[in-house]
């Protein structure tokens, strides 16, 4: 079977079954505050575990892209290195939410695997939860009694909490779970050793393929468990894993998943793939590296991240430049290569995951981009590693992590080159400062969360606030206090609300709670999983009472100006640079609005111009909002609503017009009713925020009509200035003109001053030393005519130390020169030394050995600092 066959057989089988068959969740997670990524089958379906919200169908299934490189699963490492570590991978699912539960989870699983995949059942191992005396649990004996209607109990294995217990974190719902093993050994192995004592021994032949998770518990806050009332089933099967064993092979990247892109490399490098595993063969693990990486890497870009130096985009920019220095250092690519195979995973993947297909020239110039990028880090990287300081033969561990965490430089590179040289590298010091990197975000990132304390009936959430900017008789339906960095944070979940919850780039509403007398501000309204949480500065007195809502409605006003306005300023984009803009991101706040959008050059003011000039007519048409709140995802798709990549759509969506001929958009987000109340926009940069993303600031209404004002006056000014010329720009250009030819001039009586300076300079220079030594205070005020003076002042009268002190811009500023030959023969250093006399000024400075600057705030100290410079000659 082919992996597109086996994956529609999974779906197929499920659908059979009566499982709802829906797509993958986008890669990248937006509402969930404790992922980046979609790690699991499980991600999307957080809420119905949780009791936030109730799934339509009781059964669903799927295939999900994930993504393990960071926090728990941290595989990032071992990937190119076995048969099995991904980086991106699917995950294989189906659920049960309140349906049915272990005897139906195991039967599916077992008929799925053996009568249609036509796995052999001798080769087959379970495992179930033994137990766990803390937790006070008993074995999984339910689980056990149903697969002993297929295996033998010699094949169903006891394994601790470690192996056979899935929870979702430090808290919430959790449950035994039960695996599915399978030995793919030669007959001859088998007969050596049972498959038994292999299981979760880590053997590359003796794997697990499909996970059963029973949801039974709730976790608490203390550590407890407590029975969950309504049971769920989550199950999730590696479809990489399962290709291989159904394709009769020994590693995934045998596969007809991964062998498509190993075969581009071997035609490309002119290397050939041996499939060795010994670790022996670092072109063979570059290979896998480079095929693995451009599926995690791809996908993410296609679902909105970018790669940057922050969060989730540093993720994976890090995997993408491993996949380069892979193929850098082992396939001898030293120009962009990693971006040519987006084409191939992109015609490979289109009929299950078509966003890659759909956005194939994007996130190829991305990654093109990056690539070149990272290729100059390299170079540049080289250049410092041939320029550091060894002593004995070792480079400084210290040194290597700021190679590596300042400049990007990778630290696989830096042991390489060294080897290259003949030198070692302190691997000890090394790892001793990334592991204080990584206690500081730990300790960054620690968050206490306190459980939920229920005070009234309920589950979701009405979001009244389309309509409304204060509802009455709001009552709290559970309230917790969560500790990050020291601070607490007060949440609660209210029954209904008018207060918007962050998302889709709109921030969040501030406003009050009143409780009887009691007026409780909300600070912010954030949005987890599907859950509305209010942020106040205190909890209520008495929870229990009902309370009035009230947002700031004149916040929430200006914030509907700049949401309103993006959605006009995103159809003037397309219709200015062309359909391949779409948006990679936003903010709309109170203050201003900000655009993020794919394009691949710096617009120019006539596009700029033109953009403005659009969405201000269109303002000035005064435009009715058409809202459509809840509506069949087909029939807006039909109605052509721009629908944006990463976002996860339901069944029904909301649907904003503004003109079905100009503006048709999916949106959650708050609207003004007609476009006229915007009143006006105004573009006050455009900048680019990554390879091949554009950003616009805007800004409407009274905060335009304040920056065009501010403008004005300052051209009234400038008119008034220059006497109210006719034509300001020629003003100004005349003026710089007579500004240019006097600056001349008056470099040219600098150079002239420098030059009678150093005829006095060079009699003042004492050499009973043995060699020649000036400290002496210049009239001079320009640094850069002082620096010029130092180093003619050297090529003239020979080799020595020269200090000399100015006063410039009512600063102290010193300059050392240290001839080259006397930083050798002597070990002077003149960026040391520097660092030591400005200490009289109150300053500080530093630079290389030879050449230094200091400045600092203390101009009587220029003659104490000269002064010193004989003590630090020594």
């Amino acid at each position: 079977m082919t992996s597109k066959e086996i994956r529609q057989t999974f779906l197929d089988y499920f659908s059979d079954k009566g499982h709802q068959i829906v797509p993958s969740a986008p890669i990248v997670v937006k509402d969930d505050p404790t992922l980046m990524f979609t790690n699991a089958g499980m991600n999307q379906f957080k809420d119905y575990f949780l009791g936030h919200s109730k799934s339509k169908s009781p059964r669903i299934a799927d295939t999900q892209k994930c993504l393990r490189v960071s926090g728990k699963h941290n595989d990032l490492e071992e990937v190119g290195r076995d048969s099995y570590h991904h980086t991106m991978f699917e995950m294989l699912g189906n659920w049960s939410f309140g349906d049915y539960f272990k005897k139906e989870a195991i039967h599916y699983a077992w008929d799925l695997l053996t009568n249609v995949y036509g796995l052999k059942k001798e080769n087959i191992y379970i495992t179930v939860f033994e137990g766990d005396k803390i937790d006070g649990t008993t074995a999984d004996e339910e689980a056990a009694s149903y697969w002993k209607e297929y295996v033998s109990e010699d094949r169903i294995l006891y394994f601790d909490k470690k192996d056979n217990f899935w929870e979702m974190g430090d808290t919430g719902p959790c449950g035994p779970c039960s695996e599915i093993h399978v030995d793919l050994r030669l007959e001859e192995e088998k007969a050596k050793k049972p498959g038994q004592e292999l299981v979760n021994m880590d053997d590359p032949m003796v794997i697990e393929i499909w996970n059963l998770v029973f949801i039974q518990y709730q976790r608490k806050a203390d550590g407890s468990l407590e029975e969950l009332p309504e049971k769920h089933v989550d199950t999730g099967m590696g479809f990489e894993r399962l290709s291989m064993i159904l394709q009769g092979k020994t590693s995934n990247y045998d596969s007809d998943l991964f062998q498509p892109f190993i075969t581009y490399l071997e035609k490309k490098s002119g290397i050939t793939y041996t499939g060795d595993y010994s670790g022996d063969s670092m072109t063979d693990i570059a290979m896998r590296v480079i095929t693995d990486h451009i599926r995690a890497v791809s996908f993410t870009i296609a679902d909105g991240e970018m790669p940057s130096n922050t969060g989730a985009g540093y993720v994976i920019r890090r995997i993408l430049r491993r996949a380069v220095r892979y193929g850098y250092s082992f396939l001898n690519f030293k120009q962009p290569f990693f971006a040519e195979m987006v084409s191939l995973l992109a015609e490979n993947f289109k009929d299950i995951f078509p966003e890659l297909h759909a956005q194939q020239d994007f996130v190829t110039r991305v990654i093109l981009e990056e690539e070149k990028s990272f290729l100059r880090t390299l170079a540049d990287g080289l250049k410092r590693l041939d320029a550091l300081k060894i002593d004995d033969g070792t480079l400084s561990g210290r040194d290597a992590f700021e190679l590596y965490d300042t400049y990007g430089f990778p630290f696989d590179l830096t042991r390489l080159v060294a080897a290259e040289k003949g030198w070692r590298v302190n691997e000890k010091e090394f790892d001793e400062a990334l592991r204080e990197q990584k206690e500081r975000s730990r300790a960054d990132s620690n968050k206490e969360t306190g459980d939920w304390v229920m005070v009234s009936n309920g589950e979701e959430t009405s979001f009244l606030g389309y309509d409304q900017d204060e509802v009455d008789e709001v009552k709290v339906i559970k309230y917790r206090i969560v500790k990050e960095k020291g601070t607490a944070f007060n949440q609660v979940i209210l029954d209904k609300t008018p207060f918007y919850a962050e998302g889709g780039g709109q921030v969040g509403d501030t406003g009050y709670l009143q409780f009887e007398e009691e007026k409780i501000k909300v600070l912010d309204t954030k949005k987890e999983n599907n859950l509305i949480i209010h942020y106040l500065d205190r909890l209520p007195s008495d929870p229990s009472l009902t309370a009035m809502a009230e947002i700031k409605a004149q916040r929430r006003r200006k914030i509907e100006n700049n949401h309103s306005t993006t959605h006009l300023m995103h159809a003037a984009l397309r219709e200015v640079l062309g359909d391949h803009v779409q948006q990679k991101g936003s903010l709309v706040n109170d203050d201003q609005l900000r655009f993020d959008f794919s394009h691949f050059e710096k617009m120019t003011d006539e596009e700029l111009t033109q953009v403005e000039s659009m969405v201000n007519q269109k303002i000035r048409e005064n435009i009715a909002l058409k809202e459509d709140r809840h509506i069949p995802i087909d029939e807006a798709k039909e109605a052509g609503a721009m629908m944006l990549f990463g976002e996860k759509y339901g069944d029904h969506v909301r649907m904003i017009t503004f003109d079905k001929q100009y503006s048709v958009e999916l949106c959650g987000g708050c609207h003004v009713d007609y476009t006229g109340r915007i009143g006006s926009f105004k573009i006050i940069q455009e900048t680019g925020v990554a390879a091949g993303v554009r950003r616009i600031t805007a800004i409407t209404s009274e905060e335009a009509e304040y920056y065009v004002n501010q403008r004005l006056d300052q051209y009234n000014n400038a008119c008034a200035l220059l006497k109210n010329p006719k034509d300001l720009t020629k003003a100004i250009t005349s003026l710089q003109d007579e500004n240019k030819e006097l600056k001349k001039k008056l470099d040219k009586l600098v150079a002239s001053q420098a030059g009678d300076l150093k005829s006095d300079l060079i009699k003042k220079i004492d050499n009973s030393a043995g060699y020649n030594l000036l400290a002496e205070k210049i009239p001079l005020s320009d640094s850069k005519a002082a620096k010029t003076l130092l180093f003619n002042l050297e090529k003239e009268a020979g080799s020595g130390v020269y200090l000399l002190g100015i006063e410039a811009n009512e600063k102290a500023q010193l300059m050392l020169m240290v001839s080259k030959n006397l930083v050798e023969e002597k070990g002077w250093n003149a960026g040391n030394i520097i660092r030591e006399v400005s200490k009289a000024i109150n300053g500080g400075g530093g630079g290389q050995p030879f050449f230094a600057t200091a400045g600092g705030s203390n101009i009587d100290g220029i003659t104490a600092a000269l002064s010193q410079l004989k003590d630090h000659l020594s």
